[in-house]
């Protein structure tokens, strides 16, 4: 991947402020990229924008290709007329705290098919042209997500795996019935994937107008519970009934001592292999469309991967599997050429992850927060850094700055200190300071760290299912002195935009 010296900011629209309980794609992702081409970033990079599923994470999905309804922007949707702003106002009932998926779902749902009722009766010709043109652009993953969702629904949000058994064993005979049955719930959920690429597809070109490019990700796993799961079985590592063998997870590490058990399905490599990688090849194909620069989370399941036997209640007793990535990355780059993409290579690496992302001139990761363990050098010390890679104060994954230099051990806060010969009082600002004036090719960071801000911001904790993924900036946040500030800086290191 070849990349020019640039730097950007981390942030997910369900984090953007706003009047209706989560980010959305309106307005505020709008000032948002005016925010970024101000403190003259290059890039922003999101969180995967499909439709959460279990515990709200964007990283379980039910579905690889679909987009999370939740971004629809509402206001947008009474500018274009399928509301009014009387009904739009119902759904200003939220303070601008932290998202509440459970009421945003419940508030929101009934106004996207209010949306749908006056597209149906007073239809625009031009916006029912960009309708039938994405059905059909789109039908290749739509058709099944939209039948999935709607059978999900109807069976009151049990996973597929839990439907009567013809259904699960995807019968034909059983599911043309449900074709017909819930005609209409389907074509609902066609209309607001409609709704949603129509939206982000336009912050995207606006984006593009201010030169700034897009970092989408990709999780390596799909969601158990996910139509990528039922529609094409044949690809994972389930049994004659369709349920698991193995699952997938990590060995203890940093972030946990029994391991994170994930619980996502498992590729069988050998049968992708024989279809020349066709799934992965279209699923980088489809995100492509949203991103112009792909993250791949979890890379190193690309040399190997840690399977875990099904019914296991911790990831310890799993064993590592090799995998074929390289057989992958040589396919893709046959069928798609030289795609952007970056190794998220963090955890346990072995000379086979490194040899793999070499090979294919992929930039890894350098997160800071992992540099200063006093106990041992490292690679993610600055002066170790190479200039192939992606620098980073911290990811989604970890505290923030300020909440992890708070709590860290105090040979580890001694340490730091050192390194940026600096009192401590301003951690956040040396942080971003180092990471812009390292010889990687990009840097990063989340909002939060530009912020300032501590624990309370964390985005997630790995391992845990609650009370995550609700942060949500404030629109001072993204005020004209911050940007100016972030401008100097990113002006001084030689990373600025035009």
């Amino acid at each position: 991947m070849k990349t020019e010296r640039s730097s950007g900011i981390l942030l997910h629209p369900t984090s953007f402020p706003g009047k209706y309980g989560i980010g959305t794609l309106g307005k505020e992702a709008f000032h948002f990229i005016d925010f970024l081409s101000k403190s003259k970033q290059k890039l922003w990079q999101i969180l995967p924008l499909g439709p959460t599923g279990f515990a709200d994470s964007p990283y379980q999905c039910f579905s690889s290709s679909a987009g999370n309804p939740l971004l629809i922007d509402l206001e947008t949707l009474a500018n274009e007329g399928l509301l009014t702003n009387k009904e739009v106002a119902r759904m200003d009932i939220f303070s601008n705290g932290p998202v509440d998926f459970g009421k945003v779902i419940r508030k929101k749902y009934p106004l996207l098919r209010k949306a749908m009722k006056t597209f149906t009766k007073k239809p625009g010709k031009e916006i029912q042209k960009e309708f039938r043109e994405f059905k059909t652009k789109q039908k290749s993953w739509l058709d099944d997500y939209c039948l999935f969702m709607s059978l999900k629904e109807h069976f009151k949000q049990r996973p597929w795996y839990q439907w009567e058994k013809p259904l699960k064993m995807r019968k034909e005979t059983a599911i043309r019935p449900f074709r017909t049955l819930l005609k209409e719930q389907i074509e609902f959920h066609r209309f607001i994937q409609f709704l949603f690429f129509r939206q982000w597809l336009a912050v995207k070109e606006y984006a593009h107008q201010k030169n700034i490019r897009i970092i989408g990700d990709i999780p390596l796993y799909v969601a158990l519970d996910s139509v990528d799961a039922w529609a094409n079985s044949e690809i994972f590592q389930f049994d004659a009934e369709k349920n698991p063998i193995v699952v997938g997870g990590v060995p203890p590490d940093y972030f946990s001592e029994t391991g994170q058990l994930w619980g996502n399905p498992l590729y069988r490599w050998d049968v992708l292999h024989k279809d020349r990688y066709r799934w992965w090849i279209d699923r980088i194909k489809s995100n492509l469309v949203l991103y112009d620069i792909i993250r791949i989370d979890h890379f190193r399941g690309f040399a190997a991967y840690w399977a875990v036997p099904y019914g296991e209640k911790t990831a310890v007793n799993g064993k590592w599997i090799p995998c074929p990535g390289k057989s992958l990355f040589e396919q893709i780059r046959k069928e798609l050429g030289e795609i952007p993409i970056i190794a998220e290579d963090l955890g346990v690496m072995t000379d086979d992850v490194e040899e793999l992302r070499d090979s294919f001139g992929l930039p890894g990761m350098k997160i800071l927060q992992f540099a200063f363990d006093s106990s041992e050098a490292n690679d993610y010390l600055p002066h170790n850094f190479i200039k192939n890679c992606v620098a980073y104060t911290g990811t989604h994954d970890n505290d923030t700055v300020k909440g992890w230099f708070d709590k860290a051990k105090p040979e580890d806060r001694k340490y730091v200190l050192d390194y940026l010969d600096s009192k401590g009082k301003k951690i956040c600002r040396d942080f971003i300071r180092l990471v812009w004036a390292s010889v990687a090719d990009i840097a990063i960071i989340p909002m939060q760290d530009l912020l300032e801000l501590g624990s309370e911001a964390r985005m997630n904790l790995p391992g845990t299912t609650l009370n995550n993924w609700l942060w949500r900036a404030k629109n001072r946040d993204f005020s004209d002195e911050r940007a100016q500030q972030l401008a100097e800086l990113t002006k001084l290191y030689g990373r600025a935009n035009k």
